[in-house]
């Protein structure tokens, strides 16, 4: 056998027909094709394409993006850095005291006699006015001329706050205390001229810098009324006397502070801000009653213009309570503008004026005399028409025959001689009487401040005893050689009017804080000074210099009521030069005499027309006050009749 494998063999199969054959039609053949019929073409596969393309296209994106982001923080950080970094200084976080709303001060019905009303101080930030901002080199110029008229400053000292040495100077304050229609002008103006800038690009916004700060202006309702009293607030809110000064803490309250981020002096809500709230003053409620302190001041305003006076004030007090319920002065002025305010009458004279009060201040002299036994009201008293003591001459207002009076008769006929002579019976020698009646002049208040802490109040002037000159020694009896204020004096009648006990005059009733809770002042400090017998006798003593027909009050009689008092009429120390010169008239009393409720003291200085004597020209200012105090009070008359006291004796 052969180790080749045999060939394969071919089996035959069907024949496969040629593609131009012809089948012949049979069952289940197809049926052939017509000529010239294309075969259908088969579906073509989708194929993806490279993606290398499009990551290059994406990338070269990608840098051109980069480098113009490169490109501008180059430009920003270099080229323009000093350009931008002053813009950056326009968004800085910036500072703003949030003030206070003061309190109100009132009268004892809770009238308002300074208030506060809202007003705006207007700021600037210079740094928005220089060239580099406004692009222009007299912006400050520009604003200020728009600026000017309307705040009423001159326009060189706008231009010297916007344009500051200090070139970092980011606050200044170019009006304090503005009206809201005075911010609303500004406003609107700095509106127009942001628009005309948003369409013309050449005309700067020289308004852009100036804006506004939220704040009060005080204002007195009643104009000059009671304004020696509530003394007054200048346009930067310090006050400059009176109660605004005195109670300057309560009134004030606490301000606030808040710190924001501003951009171009908008603030920017998104960049958070810090804020401590400011916390609203106290309320002040006085002593005064309003109607009260109007009928004083206009009648001693009246009387001060009729008799060319200097000035005159007018204390008004309620007996039992110490409480001021009036202190007017003429001339005086209106807080709510001192342009045209005298500086002599800035101030409270009532308090600050130091005088020498005459025989007003011989029931002092009289009490001591009463209280220590040394005589009786019926006392007889041989009044010369001269009297030698030390080294002087004494002699009373008028010449006249001897007199025969009795203690009471003196003080109704206001008799210097008497006066000396009663005194002189405190005791045994002339120093001890002196040293006796200084101690009771200490116990009325001379020499003392009244206990209101008033600012730039007096306590007068009282020497000792062993200070007192030869001729000093006479005259303080009768109110020479003594100085007292116009307060001190109306508590020397509210101590006898109270049964001898004094009370620390008072003019603040109390404060009603934030809260709303009303705090009452402290009470009043008391001494007794005569017991209440002797103060009922001055009383009685005191009604004969008003109702006797030869007492020096009788222009201050009031119909239907009983009323005591006492007149004054002394020689006046100038001021200016130290010398006497004038005279200081006055007129101090209370009423009803037995049942006393107010007290009324009146001084006018210096009247140079008609009588200076204090009876004419003070007792009828007395009347007026007393008359309309007694009704607004609804005080009425007791009924009781005087008692008549005897004014002189036969010999």
């Amino acid at each position: 056998m052969s180790d080749r494998e045999p060939p394969r063999r071919r089996v035959p199969g069907p024949a496969r027909p040629r593609p131009d054959a012809r089948r012949r039609p049979g069952p289940g053949a197809r049926p052939a094709r017509r000529p010239g019929q294309a075969r259908p073409a088969a579906p073509k596969q989708l194929r993806l394409g490279s993606p290398r393309p499009r990551l290059r296209l994406v990338g070269l994106a990608l840098t051109l993006v980069l480098t113009a982001f490169v490109v501008r923080l180059f430009q920003v950080q270099a080229v323009d850095a000093s350009t931008y970094a002053a813009k950056a200084e326009q968004n800085r976080y910036v500072g703003q005291v949030l003030a206070a709303d003061r309190g109100e001060i009132t009268d004892r019905s809770g009238v308002a006699l300074a208030t506060s009303e809202d007003a705006y101080d207007i700021t600037a930030d210079p740094t928005m006015f220089a060239p580099g901002m406004l692009k222009i080199g007299d912006g400050p110029e520009q604003a200020a001329a728009l600026l000017a008229p309307i705040l009423g400053r001159e326009q060189e000292d706008l231009v010297e706050k916007l344009r500051p040495e200090n070139k970092a100077l980011r606050y200044v304050k170019l009006a304090s205390r503005q009206t809201p229609q005075v911010w609303k002008q500004i406003k609107d103006l700095k509106s127009a001229l942001a628009k005309k800038a948003e369409t013309d690009k050449s005309t700067p916004n020289v308004l852009s810098g100036v804006f506004s700060v939220a704040t009060s202006k005080r204002v007195y309702p009643g104009g000059d009324l009671a304004a020696g009293i509530l003394g007054w607030v200048n346009a930067e809110g310090k006050p400059g006397g009176g109660i605004e000064l005195q109670l300057n803490k309560q009134l004030a309250g606490k301000d606030g502070k808040i710190r924001y981020a501003q951009s171009g002096g908008r603030l920017v809500p998104t960049a958070g801000s810090t804020e401590t709230p400011a916390v609203p003053g106290s309320d002040v409620e006085l002593t005064i009653d309003r109607d009260i302190q109007w009928a004083a001041q206009n009648a001693i305003s009246d009387q001060v213009k009729e008799s060319a006076a200097d000035r005159g004030y007018v204390i008004v007090q309620d007996t039992r309570t110490g409480q001021i319920l009036a202190m007017a002065n003429s001339p005086g002025f209106d807080p709510n503008d001192l342009s045209d305010a005298d500086p002599a009458a800035l101030g409270n004279a009532a308090l600050q004026d130091a005088f020498e009060p005459g025989s007003t201040a011989k029931v002092m002299s009289m009490a001591a005399v009463l209280q220590e036994n040394a005589a009786t009201p019926g006392t007889h008293v041989v009044v010369p028409n001269r009297l030698h003591r030390g080294d002087r001459l004494f002699k009373d207002d008028i010449d006249h025959p001897t007199w025969y009076l009795t203690l009471n008769g003196v003080l109704a006929k206001s008799s210097n001689i008497g006066t000396i002579l009663a005194t002189g019976q405190l005791g045994k020698t002339q120093a001890q009487a002196n040293k006796v009646l200084y101690d009771y002049l200490r116990k009325f208040g001379l020499g003392s401040y009244t206990g209101l802490g008033f600012p730039g109040e007096t306590k007068g002037i009282l020497a000792p005893p062993d200070k007192w000159s030869t001729s000093q020694q006479y005259t303080i009896p009768f109110g020479q050689g003594v100085s007292i204020n116009a307060m001190q004096a109306a508590s020397v009648y509210s101590t006898i009017a109270n049964g001898g006990v004094r009370i620390e005059p008072s003019l603040v009733r109390g404060a009603k804080g934030p809260d709303g809770r009303f705090t009452p002042a402290p009470k009043p400090a008391k001494n007794r000074v005569v017991d209440a017998k002797t103060a009922k006798t001055l009383a009685q003593m005191l009604e004969s210099v008003v109702d006797d027909e030869e007492g020096t009050g009788t222009k201050a009689r009031i119909p239907g009521y009983r009323v005591a008092g006492k007149t004054g009429t002394a020689n006046r120390v100038d001021p200016a030069t130290g010398k006497y010169h004038g005279y200081t008239s006055s007129f101090a009393g209370f009423a009803p005499a037995d049942k006393p409720r107010v007290t009324v003291y009146c001084a006018i200085q210096n009247a140079t027309q008609g009588s200076y004597f204090g009876g004419q020209i003070c007792g009828p200012v007395y009347k007026k006050v007393m008359e309309f105090a007694l009704k607004s009070l609804q005080v009425p008359p007791t009924g009781a009749k005087a008692a008549k006291l005897p004014v002189s004796f036969k010999q």
